[in-house]
């Protein structure tokens, strides 16, 4: 359960998108947290703020802030729109939470893209790259500006990790980059807001313009080391979404050569599962051609049973290596950035650049 702490804000050290990092005094000493201005209000230097510091004190890599809860002493003025009415929109996130945020959806009545999403039934087969990881983002947007530069990317926001979009300093990043991010489920803060992955996907497709999108949840993976309890498994339900809608389904397969647990070894037991069991839509896997060889064995076999059910594709590499160097924001996953795990950027990278190749038109 929550852990609170009540602290003074002694420094403000950097801000992104959304969110503000903190230096705050407590009675057990000076503590990194996180606010987010348009749930608390903007904290300053000398302000109290109540502390939710329970992923902090377990010692998590993603979430290892305290998190500011709420500014007591200086609480933020009601937003300007008349909160009795739905013209400012009604859909409820983070519900029944004590920050639950209530935000325009993309589909509502009173949304200026509301006549656009009545209307959207299709995807009209949109190339849609699925993964289960938020840091395959850039590497997979690296892979589609590789072959086409000129592409316009969407990124739909899963809800399996973060909730706010803000916390992601990598969105923050690719702001120049992305054609948008529609936050969907209870995952929140995106330019646009949608309730579903479905409505979410119709919105990069129809609102967005996307030639690409990109589905993946937010960071922080969720896992227990067991088959079925991790968050990640959502990607099989991606998979679905995109059929069912009449998109191109590509999987970015969870590939590394540079992570110390043995299920997460060459195609992690995550992507067998979501792919293998959960996915019940064809979609198109691909691996980078030219891998080392006894990877490149090990890979094919581990992927052999997904056979059946899905088009194994092996997509040049050439360019790809350069492309990642070049992004504009870091890579890095689980800690491990290009050089410490290459297989696992270029893998994704490698579904970028065959989903480009699906682009119509």
């Amino acid at each position: 359960m929550v852990r609170w702490r009540s602290g003074t804000v002694t420094r403000v050290r950097r801000r992104w998108r959304g969110a503000v990092e903190l230096d705050v005094r407590t009675p057990e000493g000076e503590l990194r947290a996180l606010a987010y201005p348009e749930l608390t209000g903007e904290p300053e230097p000398g302000d109290r703020v109540l502390l939710n510091v329970g992923a902090l004190v377990m010692g998590l890599g993603t979430g290892g802030y305290a998190l500011v809860v709420a500014l007591p002493d200086r609480l933020p003025g009601d937003p300007a729109q008349d909160g009795t009415t739905r013209d400012s929109g009604h859909l409820v996130k983070a519900r029944y939470t004590p920050l639950q945020p209530i935000l325009l959806g993309v589909d509502e009545e009173a949304s200026p893209h509301r006549e656009v999403m009545a209307a959207a039934e299709s995807l009209d087969g949109l190339p849609v790259v699925t993964a289960d990881l938020h840091s395959a983002l850039p590497a997979i947007l690296a892979g589609v500006r590789a072959e086409r530069r000129d592409a316009r990317v969407a990124y739909v926001m899963t809800d399996g990790g973060a909730l706010p979009a803000w916390f992601s300093r990598t969105l923050d990043g690719l702001r120049d980059h992305l054609a948008g991010t529609v936050t969907t489920g209870q995952a929140f803060g995106g330019d646009l807001e949608a309730g579903t992955v479905h409505t979410g996907l119709l919105a990069a497709r129809h609102v967005l313009r996307a030639d690409v999108a990109v589905v993946a949840q937010g960071p922080g993976n969720l896992g227990t080391g067991t088959t079925w309890g991790f968050s990640g498994v959502a990607v099989g339900e991606a998979v679905n979404a995109v059929a069912a809608l009449g998109g191109r389904p590509v999987g970015s397969l969870r590939v590394s050569t540079g992570d110390g647990r043995p299920r997460h070894r060459g195609v992690s037991h995550h992507s067998l599962t979501a792919y293998g069991r959960v996915a019940l839509a064809r979609a198109d896997l691909v691996l980078p051609a030219d891998l080392p060889a006894e990877l490149d064995a090990e890979l094919t076999a581990a992927l052999a049973p997904l056979a059946e059910r899905h088009r194994l594709v092996r997509v040049p590499a050439s360019g790809l290596d350069e492309a990642l160097r070049a992004s504009p924001v870091p890579l890095s996953t689980m800690g491990r950035g290009l050089d410490a795990d290459h297989a696992y950027f270029l893998t994704a990278a490698a579904a970028g650049r065959h989903a480009a190749t699906l682009i119509t038109g």
